[in-house]
């Protein structure tokens, strides 16, 4: 059984959760996750069963989008609602929306994050929430994330003097929504906490192609399953012949052939419909390409 099974996870399951009940309904230990959501969080979680457990990482580097909301007012430990209070500011005057417009904007692009004490980062070969209930502290790693679009979807409901609103994003792999929302709130002067995540899209997959566990245990696995090469879907195309494909599935190094794909890094390969492997241009060695993923035929 090969393929990409397109997840809704619901709340309350980690996504190793939803890893197990997935193999023991698919009655089959290759199966993986595609990008960690909280308990908390319910989205869209591609799950990559068989031979499409070698291409995880294309559909976890790919863009993902979020609604989220933002709690002004209020920080928690954890960044999050499940956290306990760390420091409280009213809101005791309106937030401008153009105020708000513009704090959006200055954090669409490049951006610096620290991730939370309460994330699995690891550091020194610990993940950042086991120092965090050990009650320890330690530095932890900046890293860029990119912000691809940034957006206010909902009115600021004022209640008890905090500000709470839904936001848009769509952004790349490692990006924590959380810490994002905290850092409109020191952009807005105040204290701040996602109170309410939903992940809407993953790797192409919105809602509409996903099933629940529920639905899982009651349906044929093939009928579910998206073929392999759904993970890359989004990389250029590379067809050869019966010679070529030859080589390619030995993992050959190849001479730079002239039908490569017009200034592609990296390519899917693929002959007579069939996807075969993922080829990019060698780093050291002009002139020719290498293969980083050669699937099992």
């Amino acid at each position: 059984m090969n393929g990409i099974l397109p997840l809704w996870k619901e709340k309350g399951m980690t996504s190793h959760d939803c890893v197990f009940k997935a193999r023991k309904i698919l009655r089959t230990k290759k199966v993986g996750h595609t990008g960690t959501l909280d308990p908390d969080v319910e989205g869209v979680l591609p799950l990559c069963i068989g031979h499409a457990t070698r291409l995880a990482e294309y559909i976890t580097d790919s863009g993902k989008t979020y609604v989220a909301e933002v709690a002004i007012g209020t920080s928690t430990e954890t960044e999050d609602a499940s956290g306990a209070v760390l420091d409280q500011k009213k809101v005791e005057k309106p937030i401008s929306e153009t105020s708000l417009q513009d704090v959006l904007n200055s954090l669409i692009g490049d951006i610096e994050q620290t991730p939370p004490m309460y994330s699995a980062v690891k550091v020194n070969g610990r993940r950042l929430y086991e120092y965090a209930r050990a009650g320890e502290t330690v530095e932890r790693p900046s890293r860029i994330v990119s912000i691809y679009q940034l957006e206010q979807i909902s009115e600021m409901e004022y209640k008890n003097g905090e500000v709470r609103f839904s936001i848009r994003v769509v952004c790349g792999k490692g990006t924590y929504i959380r810490t994002l929302a905290v850092m409109i709130g020191e952009k807005l002067g105040y204290p701040a906490h996602m109170s309410k995540l939903v992940r809407t899209e993953s790797g192409g997959f919105t809602q509409k192609d996903c099933v629940t566990l529920g639905e899982m245990a009651d349906l044929l696995p093939e009928s579910m399953l998206k073929p392999v090469e759904t993970a890359i879907s989004h990389l250029p195309k590379w067809h050869v012949h019966d010679k070529v494909a030859v080589m390619i599935q030995n993992g050959a190094v190849l001479e730079m052939p002239a039908d490569w794909p017009l200034q592609a890094q990296e390519a899917a390969v693929f002959l007579n419909g069939s996807f075969l492997a993922i080829y990019r241009i060698h780093p050291e060695k002009e002139g020719k390409i290498k293969p980083v993923k050669v699937m099992p035929q």
